[in-house]
């Protein structure tokens, strides 16, 4: 049973669920926003998994319902974003707010997070502010696309098998 627990406790702290957080901090003058956060939002692990369930399925349904709304610009981009954005959410409730922040941040992945983040931008802005249909459709279409890429990077050597697969598909001679 203790093997059982001890296997536990290395999985929490995998994904950046340590029980005893109060041990692991830095001194005050050292700690930054997110660990102002994390220390006063601690979630024991039923809450994160329900806090993950909930904020996933949320965001699920806000990118499914937003087909309903397709022909509307405004309505389609806010909540297919919506959804998107609640449903990348919903990983820091398991890893933490900081920890997700720095993941998004990490070499790897920075160029697929700021095109992300650009995408959404934009996508919104095609929604909200110039009201047409073609641009928001395309502006979703460049969403979805960098959100495919971004949660391709956390999947080791998937970006490349994905580059080779559509390299090979496409690359045809005349």
């Amino acid at each position: 049973m203790d093997s059982m627990r001890g296997a536990l406790e290395r999985a929490k702290m995998l994904v950046g669920m340590e029980v005893d957080e109060e041990s692991a901090l830095p001194p005050p003058e050292e700690q930054s926003f997110f660990d102002d956060i994390n220390r006063h939002c601690t979630l024991n692990t039923t809450q994160r998994l329900y806090g993950f369930a909930i904020c996933l399925a949320a965001g699920l349904t806000c990118t499914f319902l937003s087909m309903i709304v397709f022909f509307n610009p405004v309505k389609f981009g806010v909540t297919f974003t919506l959804g998107n954005l609640m449903a990348l959410g919903s990983t820091a409730f398991l890893i933490g707010p900081k920890r997700q922040f720095d993941m998004m941040l990490d070499s790897v992945r920075i160029y697929a997070t700021a095109i992300y983040i650009a995408s959404i931008i934009v996508a919104l802005f095609c929604a909200l502010y110039v009201h047409s249909k073609l641009l928001t459709l395309l502006a979703i279409i460049l969403e979805f696309g960098a959100l495919v890429w971004y949660s391709l990077s956390y999947i080791p050597f998937a970006r490349s098998i994905v580059s080779k697969v559509m390299t090979s598909c496409f690359d045809t001679d005349f």
